[in-house]
């Protein structure tokens, strides 16, 4: 009863009730002005049939399309009402307007390197294509003079950023989508306070929403007590808007300017097994040591900056300002962001690289396999041509109907020749791509429609490195705990069990 208690009473709990009752206010509202004012009723459903035409005509993904299109065509009423509600982001948002202002202004601080460009293109004209893809699309350029090492659970990056950040010397910068009080967060918060007082620059932001049942409200303040500089990204309000379903997801550390870390794994004790909530719980991540650092540096700068509206001096954060040596060469790196407010599908379309560019195989990882038309199609395809694609998903869920989502794809890429594999430990939230010994990519962005099109994400392509083998050699041992999911296990389920897992595939969108 106390836990009861003690969850109804909770931040997440109370915004969620209060978001129901103005859903609830706004339908009951709609209902009973048309039921004794027939105009209102011609004005909720004409204004239904038009938010349905003007949908039709968007740039926006089908999917997402559709979702609504059911939706409001179910509940002619007020459904229109919900699509202005819950469905536009405010593309005048105070917020968006700083976001949008701050990433056109920093773009001169990534300067492409056009020999760099022409020795990759010089190896390969294909992976010179999907090089060129990112930069010109996010407009992060690639690097040389930076070593990788891919970290294949949350306990090995727990200890190595450990050490890192208890050697920084000038500034540690952390923006994640989850913090979370416990064993991992108390020891790097320990190293953080000691650093404040040897002088060295703290600053860490976080996702509220991510961190909403996690953080106490206002653990913002706690941080700044402590000496340690921090903002909370997209503070989430109680007012039914679009706008909070654009969440900060992604992960990123940097320290002096040329040590960076990015991948799946948040700062709670999930991620680093010490406690279980979902089985074992398998994440990944790489560590960056070079000049490639500086587009995580300043993917962290801008949307800190763009938080609290202020300006910076970028120079003085640079991976050479504290660091006169030169680095390691490792291969070719490449770090990316995805915003949604650019309208380009960054991710989706580095991963679709991935898989129509794969000669020989493709092995994925990920939480969620929840994908559209054209990511569907470019796994068959890939499948149909002979590419050996795998991918693994994890066998205890997070979220129960996320996991009906994922498993309601199954049947359709087998049938195609994809093979499917379920961590049978619990559960993998890794995301990663590797394909044909030469090019990998780890990092934030999940296989579902949130990563894909909702969230800002991040993550680092890399091409002839050494953790290019080391993502493969993760894989193949992370294959050898996995049990490989057939056709005739896809039809067992019962017709309820497929319905709903039809239903809420097509409402994934939305979720």
């Amino acid at each position: 009863m106390r836990q009861i208690i003690k969850l109804l009473l909770s931040r997440a709990a109370i915004i969620a009730i209060l978001i129901l009752i103005q859903v609830v206010a706004v339908a009951v509202f709609a209902v009973k002005v048309s039921e004794y004012f027939f105009y209102w009723y011609a004005i909720f459903l004409v204004l239904s049939i038009v938010v349905v035409l003007w949908l039709l005509g968007q740039n926006t993904h089908p999917s997402f399309k559709t979702a609504w299109i059911i939706l409001i065509l179910s509940f002619p009423i007020f459904g229109g009402l919900f699509y202005l509600m819950f469905g536009i982001n405010r593309e005048g948002s105070k917020l968006t307007r700083s976001l949008r202002k701050v990433e056109l202004d920093t773009r001169r601080y990534l300067k492409r390197d056009k020999g760099l460009e022409r020795r990759i293109r010089a190896q390969s004209q294909s992976v010179s294509n999907e090089s060129n893809y990112i930069a010109n699309s996010s407009f992060f350029p690639a690097y040389q003079d930076t070593a990788t090492e891919y970290l294949p659970t949350g306990e090995e990056k727990f200890e190595r950023l450990k050490v890192d950040l208890r050697a920084a010397k000038h500034f540690i910068f952390m923006e994640y989508f989850i913090i979370g009080l416990g064993k991992m967060w108390g020891e790097i918060l320990e190293i953080l306070e000691e650093k404040v007082k040897e002088g060295v620059q703290v600053r860490v932001m976080y996702d509220d929403m991510g961190s909403i049942s996690t953080l106490p409200y206002h653990y913002e303040e706690t941080l700044r007590k402590k000496g340690i500089q921090c903002t909370v990204f997209n503070p989430f309000r109680p007012i039914v808007s679009a706008i909070f379903n654009n969440r900060d997801h992604r992960k990123i550390a940097v320290i002096d300017g040329y040590i960076g870390y990015t991948g799946g794994i948040n700062l709670a004790d999930e991620y680093i097994n010490h406690v279980t909530l979902h089985g074992h719980w398998k994440d990944s991540a790489i560590r960056l040591e070079g000049e490639a650092v500086w587009s995580l540096t300043v993917m962290f700068l801008r949307n800190w900056n763009a938080t609290l509206e202020e300006e910076e001096n970028y120079r003085g954060y640079t991976p050479h300002h504290y660091h006169s040596q030169s680095f390691e060469s490792d291969g070719f790196v490449q770090p990316y962001g995805d915003s949604p407010l650019d309208k380009e599908l960054v991710g989706q379309n580095i991963y679709m690289n991935f898989i129509t560019k794969a000669k020989n195989y493709v092995y994925i990882t990920t939480p969620y396999l929840i994908v559209g038309n054209e990511m569907m199609a470019v796994l068959e395809l890939a499948a149909k041509t002979g590419t050996d694609v795998r991918i693994i998903t994890p066998h205890v869920p997070d979220k129960w109907y996320v996991h009906m989502m994922t498993q309601a794809s199954y049947a359709q890429l087998i049938a195609a020749g994809v093979k499917i594999y379920e961590y049978t430990p619990g559960f993998i939230h890794a995301k990663t791509f590797v394909a044909d010994d030469q090019t990998a990519t780890v990092g934030t962005v999940n296989l579902d429609y949130r990563s894909l099109f909702m969230h800002f994400e991040c993550g680092v392509w890399i091409y002839r490195s050494q953790a290019v083998m080391q993502v493969k050699e993760d894989f193949l041992k992370t294959l050898k705990e996995c049990h490989q999911v057939t056709l005739e296990e896809c039809s067992k389920p019962n017709l309820v069990v497929r319905l709903l897992r039809a239903g809420l595939r097509v409402f994934a969108p939305l979720m």
